[in-house]
């Protein structure tokens, strides 16, 4: 595969993180996640079960992305690029922890029948509040420093974007990792205002990274350079 190609594979795959993640979070959790006496009611089990499928694809995209552009930033800085990677498998660690929490509530409420009811629901709680915090230790602070930060500064340092794109992913990589640091200690409110404004620049730079990558690929004056040759070579001769 040329650079071009593998651009336009990290475009689509940024468009899949954000169709698989925010379905699973905001539509098919939200009973599990809103409802603290889930475990021991009806509960919505095929809702909960499909948000976690949804999150399994999420976590291929996610290390799909990494391991579509390391061949290509490597030649920028190969430790910087290998942070990425590394940084989204984290972020994909964290991910399928939350998986594990919420599932193992879908499981506790249809074999636990007789138990006693404080104890589910406090252990629901519990499960529920792992999950919270696999989502800000991954989604809501690695990702700043992953996707943000590395991402970012590899962006503008090789211009296979346009560098005010870069800049966005630079912003938003800080205040991501702020917020989330903020969060941690008690400072605001998880999923509150705060939080929520400064995960906009974020949410702004991979959204306008995917559609970028997908639609023009990387820039043309730089994917043509030398970095960007050797490292196409060097793919084609692992292959």
């Amino acid at each position: 595969m040329n650079p071009q190609t593998l651009a336009r594979v990290t475009g689509v795959l940024f468009l899949v993180t954000y169709i698989t993640s925010i379905p699973a979070f905001f539509v098919f959790y939200a009973p599990i996640l809103k409802d603290p006496g889930y475990i021991t009611g009806a509960g919505p089990d095929t809702s909960v079960l499909l948000g976690a499928f949804l999150e399994l694809l999420l976590i291929i995209a996610n290390i799909g992305t990494a391991v579509a552009l390391f061949p290509v930033l490597k030649r920028q800085n190969e430790v910087l690029a290998l942070g990425f990677v590394t940084a989204r498998v984290i972020e994909s660690a964290f991910i399928a922890v939350g998986i594990l929490s919420l599932v193992t509530v879908v499981t506790l409420r249809q074999e636990a029948a007789g138990a006693d009811a404080a104890s589910l629901t406090l252990m629901g709680q519990a499960l529920v509040a792992v999950h919270d915090w696999t989502f800000l230790l991954g989604p809501g602070f690695v990702v700043g420093v992953g996707n943000g930060l590395l991402l970012g500064f590899m962006m503008y340092r090789s211009g296979l974007v346009p560098r005010q794109l870069a800049v966005l992913g630079l912003i938003g990589g800080a205040l991501l990792c702020a917020s989330g640091v903020a969060v941690l200690f008690g400072v605001v409110q998880q999923g509150g205002v705060e939080q929520s404004i400064a995960s906009i620049p974020e949410f702004l730079w991979e959204l306008s990274l995917g559609v970028y990558l997908s639609v023009k690929g990387f820039r043309r004056s730089a994917a043509v350079s030398e970095p960007a040759r050797t490292a196409t070579s060097e793919l084609l001769a692992a292959v």
